[in-house]
């Protein structure tokens, strides 16, 4: 491994990088928001003289995960879909190979790392359906089987959720659900069936997004008049729906490029001690949310002093 370490500092090495990314949408297929990290880390390695060797593998016993790595196809791997125990971390932990994460677990920090901070864009987003009035604030979150699997992202936007909500004395009300359209419709029967004096949510699925609002005009809420919606979404996504997602967005090409540049450092000087980047993007405002109204219905009737009448 030292030999090998030597030679791609003198600029030897197969000058490819390996992308472990195993895709997460229904099916398993990528989604939109994972082709954007694809084309993000492929367009930054080039820059460096780079190719990119993909692989969906999402253990280090995936056959496509040892052809990259066991036959040392690449110089180096840059890890995604981090779980909080992931396997492929600890093997490549263990066997010292070049890596850095785009996501991060205990065992990430042995390396360089990029992410978001999931925990405090979530609880940002209630903060800022809180300031404008709301209290029934949902959350809908990512995919059960992601969820169980101990993706960061999912545990983290939860935690930072319920955290929020428990500061502001408000009752959490977390829902998973599936990466597509259908799912987004089924998540908002499901939040106004368990409280229908809901009046907004906060969600970092952006695959359900479309399914959400479809989900809230069927039941008779209009967005933003009188149901809020905030979230955590790539710029396109957020733009794309009607009316545009006020979120907190991922920068996708921006954390790529972090990934690849860690990765060009750890490659050409692997003593130096790993970086990591924790980002925490602000929230922008578009249409997708407003004051409260409340529910018609949904407030308790004003109580009234008897008053004896003599007629």
């Amino acid at each position: 491994m030292a030999e090998r370490t030597r030679r791609e500092g003198s600029g030897g090495g197969t000058h490819t990088l390996g992308l472990l990314y195993p895709p997460a949408g229904r099916g398993r297929e990528y989604t939109t928001m994972q082709l954007a990290f694809v084309g993000g880390v492929a367009e930054a390695a080039t820059t460096y003289g780079y190719d990119l060797l993909l692989s969906p593998g999402d253990t280090h016993d995936d056959p496509s995960f040892l052809r990259m790595v066991g036959d040392r196809r690449v110089d180096g791997v840059i890890v995604m879909e981090i779980r909080r125990e992931d396997d492929r971390v600890e093997w490549l932990a263990e066997a010292g190979f070049p890596f850095v994460a785009i996501g991060r677990n205990h065992r990430a920090d042995v390396a360089g790392w990029v992410d978001l901070d999931f925990a405090a864009l979530a609880g940002g987003c209630v903060q800022h359906l809180a300031d404008l009035g709301h209290t029934r604030i949902a959350f809908v979150n990512r995919s059960e089987q992601l969820f169980s699997s101990g993706y960061g992202f999912a545990r983290l936007g939860d935690d930072g959720y319920t955290e929020a909500m428990k500061r502001l004395l408000l009752t959490p009300r977390a829902y998973l659900c599936g990466d597509d359209l259908a799912s987004g419709e089924e998540v908002v029967e499901r939040i106004l069936r368990d409280d229908p004096a809901t009046t907004s949510l906060a969600t970092q699925n952006e695959a359900a997004l479309e399914g959400i609002y479809r989900g809230l005009t069927r039941n008779g809420r209009s967005v933003p008049r009188d149901f809020s919606v905030v979230g955590v979404s790539a710029g396109p996504w957020a733009e794309q729906v009607n009316p545009p997602l006020t979120a907190a967005e991922i920068p996708a090409k921006e954390m790529s490029r972090a990934a690849v540049d860690l990765m060009m450092k750890r490659l050409r000087t692997p003593d130096s001690p790993p970086r990591h980047v924790l980002l925490k993007p602000l929230i922008t405002l578009r249409a997708s949310t407003g004051r409260c109204q409340p529910v018609p219905g949904s407030e308790p009737e004003p109580e009234f002093p008897d008053f004896d009448l003599d007629f």
